[in-house]
């Protein structure tokens, strides 16, 4: 037993030896091919660089993409904000080669622990040569590169050299790129005027610019300046009473707003994209000279950018054009303090189509024609409410998503049920955070929201026939030797089906001509359109304003808004759809929405809806004026037929003496008559007709003796008596009622 276990313990132990020599002479390999590499002196030192940006007619698009213009000296950037930096980023900046070995080991312990590579270690040196020499990619040999090139760095470079080149390309957000552009966007003043808690903001920023943006994530902000603050105390570079005092301000911005139009420009979002597309920041994309090819039309560019100048707003805004047979991006521009691609706003009532109707169609809940209860209502503790608190009773699908109502909505969201529903919305491109659990995501209640792309892209799969690809902004990219090194091939994916996409795209037609989205009404196009508003919990304001509108060809969003939260005076029925009439007036667009083979028209009887709510086929005999076509899909048929106009139902009714007559009530429906006789049948003695009348309807006949008898005879309105089946009732001569004495 003991000789096994010390084969086996011999056995590990080799493993072990075999796996750290193999680990050991990778290493080696990879540092001594990484000692190789050149060192781009220049794009280290670079103070001015521009991207090559082009629409789809390979014309360069004349906006500025200029980066990191305003390079700032070492001795003009404040002390304080210079150790502000080094405290929380590098504390050994000035003792160490280039490389924290130390630092590394403990991230590498970590990594292994949580089996990620979350933890990198770097110090200001390695920061710079992975913003300016490689890529962004998280490896192992990645590293390693960096580690040879970081070397080399500090033996051509003094520490104060690298820090100054490192201050002047680091990424700030918001297309801010250095110290000195970073300064004049979030505090409007130049970098040698920052205060120590502002030098603080823009130090704690840039771990992780979307996350810690004093714009978008105040208190996060908040929490690491102040973390910056108590670093820099520890480290002895302010005393304690300066710590207090920075740490009790509040974050005072003062941005520059003359940036608002650059940060949300189409190029500057096509940049932003081929930055995840090559896995390379801005400047290097800059730098290595690549070029980047765009879908943009300049047709739809001006059309759209005219048509929110015709609609005037103070608030931040966004508009968004896409091609929808090549999944493009073709128009986009925006104005907004933030990227406003990079936010989340909740989207109100936008998501219903996506997250509400369109399953419950390609799931055959639903047809356009379902009645819906709209009634005050509580599904699983949660209780929606309409807008004013308005309840209307039974309504249509169609209506129901036309006018935007909220309680139908929730309601077929609890019939498709919420994880399904989530399913659908995520293969159209739509995020959900762990916590998006509750029936309040039919009415657009996420916890983070989505954004303009993201809805417009969901919205044309129902114009695609039901397919998705995520839209994009950029058609292909060469390197500096016009190599291709990327090209936009959408891989369309099946969501719905066709039949439920036209479905779909038939109750937003309804939308746009009497719904919610009626401005859209005038135009002379085949539209489909959705609004949405995100009002201000507890008050009569507004936080969001959306509008989508498509045809077979294009997709227009439209969103109005503050990322800060400031209320806005308009709906999405306002501002947002005459965005959306104004573009789509200024395009010629003919293309309409095809009705696939699956899609039939059938009758219904409009009887059975009204009464009972139910769909129910009309058969032979319904009268044309009790019939309505309606749209179905070939795969969910209504089974029912209607058994009325060939057998009618014998009459509710109740009678009474009294004194001298016969109170009579009759349960009447507006579809059937009643003739009401006196005496017997053969007498044809007619003393009362009803018809056309629904509801109780109360009778005063005469009661000659109280052996008379009372006939009714009902039929179908509009129909024969002799060409029905009709049932007469005898109404029995009720007895006397006996009056209550008054005296005891």
């Amino acid at each position: 037993m003991k000789k096994i276990v010390k084969i086996i313990l011999l056995t590990v132990f080799g493993l072990l030896v075999a796996t750290f020599l193999a680990l050991s002479f990778y290493i080696v390999s990879v540092y001594a091919s990484a000692s190789k590499i050149e060192l781009d002196e220049e794009k280290l030192t670079s103070p001015s660089l521009a991207i090559s940006v082009f629409d789809s007619e390979n014309k360069e698009i004349k906006e500025n993409n200029t980066f990191n213009g305003s390079y700032v000296k070492f001795e003009s950037i404040p002390e304080h904000a210079k150790e502000a930096f080094i405290s929380i980023e590098d504390k050994n900046f000035y003792s160490h080669g280039g490389v924290n070995y130390k630092r590394i080991l403990g991230a590498m312990v970590k990594n292994l622990r949580t089996v990620s590579l979350k933890e990198g270690a770097s110090t200001i040196t390695q920061q710079l040569v992975k913003n300016t020499q490689l890529t962004s990619e998280k490896t192992f040999n990645r590293k390693i590169k960096e580690i040879a090139l970081s070397k080399k760095v500090e033996s051509k470079f003094s520490k104060e050299e690298i820090l100054e080149q490192y201050l002047n390309i680091i990424y700030f957000g918001n297309n801010c790129y250095g110290i000195e552009n970073a300064s004049n966007y979030y505090f409007s003043k130049p970098a040698h005027d920052l205060s120590l808690e502002e030098g603080a903001v823009l130090a704690g920023i840039i771990k992780s610019p979307s996350k810690y943006s004093p714009i978008s994530h105040y208190d996060n902000c908040l929490k690491r300046r102040n973390l910056v603050l108590s670093e820099m105390a520890k480290d002895g570079k302010i005393s304690t009473q300066e710590l207090l005092s920075a740490q009790n301000k509040p974050i005072e911005l003062n941005l520059n707003t003359e940036k608002e139009n650059k940060l949300n420009s189409f190029s500057q979002s096509a940049i932003d994209e081929a930055s995840k597309i090559l896995a390379l920041p801005a400047r290097q994309i800059a730098l290595a000279g690549y070029k980047i090819y765009t879908y943009q039309n300049n047709e739809m560019q001006k059309a759209l950018e005219s048509a929110i100048e015709s609609t005037p707003t103070e608030n931040s805004h966004a508009g968004i054009v896409l091609d929808n047979a090549k999944h493009a991006v073709v128009a986009y521009l925006g104005s907004s303090p933030y990227k406003i691609l990079d936010a989340k706003r909740q989207p109100g009532s936008l998501i219903k189509p996506i997250l509400v109707y369109a399953p419950a169609l390609n799931e055959d809940i639903i047809y356009p024609s379902t009645q819906l209860l709209d009634e005050q209502t509580t599904i699983a503790g949660y209780n929606p409410k309409n807008v004013g608190e308005v309840y209307r009773g039974y309504v249509s699908a169609r209506e129901a998503l036309a006018r935007s109502i909220n309680i139908p909505a929730v309601k077929v969201l609890s019939y498709v049920g919420i994880d399904k529903a989530k399913a659908y919305a995520e293969e159209m491109g739509i995020k959900f955070d762990e916590s998006d659990d509750s029936y309040a995501l039919a009415l657009g209640g996420m916890t983070y929201g989505s954004n303009i792309l993201d809805l417009a892209g969901a919205y044309s799969t129902f114009a695609n026939k039901g397919r998705y690809s995520a839209p994009k902004f950029i058609s292909f990219i060469t390197d500096k030797n016009d190599k291709l090194v990327y090209v936009h091939k959408p891989e369309e994916e099946n969501v719905l089906r066709e039949d439920a996409s036209y479905m779909l795209n038939d109750m937003l037609v309804t939308c746009a001509q009497t719904g919610t989205a009626k401005k859209l009404a005038s135009l002379d196009k085949n539209l489909a359109s959705k609004t949405g508003t995100v009002g201000k919990k507890g008050t009569r304001l507004n936080l969001d304003a959306w509008n989508i509108t498509y045809s077979k060809a294009y997709t227009c969003g439209v969103w109005i808004g503050n990322l800060d939260n400031t209320p806005i005076s308009c709906a999405g029925g306002n501002q947002p759809t005459e965005i959306a009439k104004a573009f789509f007036s200024q395009i010629e667009d003919d293309s309409k929405f095809t009705k696939p083979d699956s899609i039939v028209e059938r009758d219904i009887d409009l009887t059975e809806l009204d009464e009972n709510h139910r769909i129910v086929l009309a058969n032979s005999f319904t009268p044309e004026r009790y019939k309505k076509s309606e749209m179905f899909s070939l795969f969910n048929l209504p089974t029912d037929v209607s058994s009325k106009w060939t057998k009618l139902e014998e009459p509710e009714y109740k009678s009474m003496v009294d004194g001298n007559k016969v109170v009579l009530t009759i349960a009447c429906k507006n579809y059937v008559s009643y003739d009401i006789y006196q005496g017997s049948l053969k007498e044809k003695n007619k003393v009362y007709s009803i018809s056309g009348k629904d509801g109780k309807q109360i009778i005063n006949l005469s009661l000659p003796n109280e052996k008379e008898k009372f006939y009714i005879v009902s039929s179908y309105v509009g129909q024969n008596k002799n060409e029905n089946i009709c049932d007469f009732e005898l109404i029995k001569t009720p007895k006397k009622v006996e009056k209550e004495k008054w005296y005891i």
